[in-house]
């Protein structure tokens, strides 16, 4: 399904955006990689941080895409799928991001403990590409909305 099926299907909604908007979003991807590298986390909160890192900055290309997730929708699962359609991830890396999102559902709402170090890892570095990823798009093809 393209975006504009979800537009449709009324998952997601138009909307515009601004570069306050998305220098605010980045802005939080951004604190939050930094803080998912903090000495001293648990493995839980380092990968927590990290995948809100991820989420901040697929839901600031989706909004420069023209587009926002309706309320009521599984707003995770939908801002994941998004980035295939705006900074091109492709399937493979969907699956691994969908991999760990489930795995946050867990960490986060029903048990302590379950992130192992290699997996904190990998989001943190999943983090760090798709944020670069996520810049160099909204350069690339949405300057105006890049900011500095």
């Amino acid at each position: 399904m393209t975006l504009e099926d979800w537009l449709r299907h009324s998952s997601l909604i138009a909307h515009e955006t601004s570069s306050q908007e998305i220098a605010g979003l980045l802005g939080v991807a951004r604190r939050d990689l930094a803080d998912s590298q903090v000495s001293g986390l648990s493995l839980d909160a380092s990968f927590n941080h990290a995948y809100n890192a991820v989420l901040q900055s697929a839901l600031a290309a989706l909004a420069a895409a023209g587009y926002r997730i309706a309320r009521g929708v599984s707003h995770h699962h939908y801002a994941i799928q998004s980035l295939a359609h705006t900074i091109g991830c492709d399937s493979e890396l969907i699956a691994k991001l969908e991999k760990f999102r489930k795995k946050r559902n867990i960490s986060d709402y029903e048990r302590a403990g379950t992130v192992s170090v290699q997996e904190a890892a990998a989001m943190v570095e999943l983090a760090r590409e798709l944020t670069a990823r996520t810049e160099a798009w909204l350069q690339q093809e949405h300057p105006n909305l890049a900011g500095e």
